[in-house]
């Protein structure tokens, strides 16, 4: 092996970390999607919930 296929084969192994690591990301950026989609829906199901509990009588004699 020359210095040549040295670093030839350095440059495949950081482009192999590298795609690792972008696959990575994706993955969790997708979980962390997913998570604070499930987040807000429950948020929204819970003030419309609160919604209906905490309604008050319409004042009568306007």
């Amino acid at each position: 092996m020359n210095v040549e296929d040295v670093v030839r084969e350095r440059i495949e192994q950081a482009r192999i970390k590298a795609e690792r690591e972008k696959r990575r990301r994706a993955e969790l950026a997708a979980a962390r999607n997913r998570g604070l989609a499930v987040r807000h829906a429950a948020k929204l199901r819970h003030l419309a919930e609160s919604a209906f509990e905490n309604v008050s009588p319409a004042p009568s004699g306007c």
